[in-house]
């Protein structure tokens, strides 16, 4: 089953820190599973402390297309989510809309997008 990660996940990957969102990344990365929001990528190389490692692996995974809709529909999720007084970050917006667009499930340890998952229609790995 095709999975995409968050930033959170993939530093921690990087970082060989702990957690069960590393354990799912690293089993999805190694069975060629692991896709990635365009919004990561770049999320993930503006860090000064991404190394040329990490920029040749990350850009060797399959990043998602953008449908047709696709920034109209995060602004209308983001604007449910404000509307409810909830946090909705933009970058979580369009990190959580690429994944609802493709029906895949999103690994992260940040817990802003269980707003996304309650509301919006996005899976959490």
């Amino acid at each position: 089953m095709t999975v995409a990660a968050d930033s959170s996940s993939l530093i921690a990957h990087f970082n060989d820190m702990p957690g069960e969102d590393v354990h799912r990344l690293r089993a999805a990365l190694a069975s060629g599973q692991l896709v990635l929001p365009p919004v990561v990528l770049t999320e993930v190389l503006s860090d000064p402390g991404v190394d040329a490692f990490m920029e040749e692996n990350l850009e060797q995974i399959v990043r998602l297309d953008l449908r047709e809709g696709y920034w109209t529909r995060a602004g209308q999720s983001r604007r449910l989510l404000l509307a409810k007084g909830l946090k909705a970050r933009v970058g979580d917006a369009l990190i959580a809309q690429a994944c609802i667009d493709h029906d895949v499930a999103l690994i992260t340890r940040d817990r802003d997008f269980r707003h996304f998952a309650e509301h919006c229609g996005l899976r959490l790995a």
